[in-house]
């Protein structure tokens, strides 16, 4: 039960995080955008950095989706 959830919840998230890094960073150079201090992130280490930011923005956002359908003591579930 608990890997269905994570999958039901994951697998969406994944595929959101893919279009949210590919429209942002078609948007912004990531060479450009991320100095922090004296530390430069290589271009990897940015896109890297802004796939899990996105996927775990988007599994949270999925989580309180399947949260919000599935109504605990609801005699007829959807699923």
């Amino acid at each position: 039960m608990q890997m269905r959830l994570a999958m039901k919840v994951l697998w969406p998230a994944f595929l959101a995080a893919m279009l949210a890094e590919g429209c942002f960073f078609a948007l912004f150079d990531p060479r450009e955008a991320l100095h922090v201090g004296d530390i430069t992130l290589s271009p990897m280490a940015a896109y890297t950095i802004g796939f899990f930011f996105f996927w775990t923005f988007c599994a949270l956002a999925s989580m309180l989706t399947y949260y919000l359908v599935v109504v605990p003591d609801d005699p007829h579930p959807p699923f």
